[in-house]
């Protein structure tokens, strides 16, 4: 298992270096550590961390929530304040900034474990359901009903690619009228790229469409594709590069 990433904004020497060490006793990696924003905006894009702990107050100055502002419009990563302030105007300000967690200094190591672990399950969830409501789920019903819109008048079947056609009443594929023999699953993704022709079926459609339980993986869909085009006459299916299939109107 890879280790969590971190980068520390912090400009106490002293408190940086308990910070790297404590951090590093817990298995995080440390990836970089700098005493003001300047320097630490500069090696964001660079690093990518997992995790970035920032001192609101760094040099006397409120920088730190400035840091966090810039994170919050230009980076998807989680931030953690660390703050020996408890001033309530200041408190404020940071609040506004949406953290992932916040640290009171002088800090305890089994706390600031449970935070990081907190912030990276938080913002896991977080992008989870964003995925989720971007990408809307196909299941039976709705796949059938995309299916049965695309018939020839008011027979149940379904042409597609020059001389494919699809029985959607007995689930049959069929090329220049003979039927090609497939697996259930392999009918299944076939089924899924026919009702959405032209569209791309992202990985995690295709996985919540065709395994209905856990355990299969973009990998599943690859082989499955893989075995599906061995079979098909011509290359109908068409990769988007990274997201998914598709098969052209």
């Amino acid at each position: 298992m890879d280790k969590h990433t971190i980068l520390i904004v912090e400009d106490d020497e002293i408190t940086a270096l308990n910070l790297k060490l404590s951090l590093q006793k817990h298995g995080y990696e440390i990836v970089g550590m700098y005493d003001n924003a300047v320097e630490a905006k500069e090696k964001i894009a660079s690093y990518r961390p997992d995790v970035i702990i920032i001192d609101i107050s760094l040099q006397e100055s409120n920088d730190g929530i400035e840091l966090a502002k810039t994170i919050r419009q230009n980076y998807a990563i989680p931030f953690i304040y660390l703050t020996s302030y408890s001033d309530d105007d200041i408190i404020s300000e940071a609040i506004k900034t949406e953290p992932y967690g916040y640290i009171v200094k002088p800090f305890d190591p089994s706390s600031l474990h449970a935070t990081i672990q907190m912030a990276i399950f938080k913002f896991e969830m977080e992008n989870k359901r964003s995925e989720e409501e971007i990408i809307p789920k196909l299941d039976q019903n709705s796949v059938e009903k995309l299916l049965y819109a695309k018939r020839e008048s008011d027979k149940p079947v379904v042409s597609f690619s020059n001389g494919y056609q699809m029985d959607i009443s007995q689930d049959e594929i069929l090329y220049n009228n003979e039927k090609i023999k497939l697996t259930k699953k392999e009918r299944a993704i076939l089924r899924l790229l026919v009702a959405k022709l032209g569209q791309t079926i992202s990985f995690p459609q295709a996985i919540d469409y065709v395994w209905k339980e856990n355990g299969a993986t973009e990998n599943s869909i690859r082989t499955l594709v893989w075995r599906l085009r061995n079979k098909l006459p011509t290359d109908i299916i068409k990769n988007a590069s990274g997201i998914g299939y598709y098969i052209e109107k």
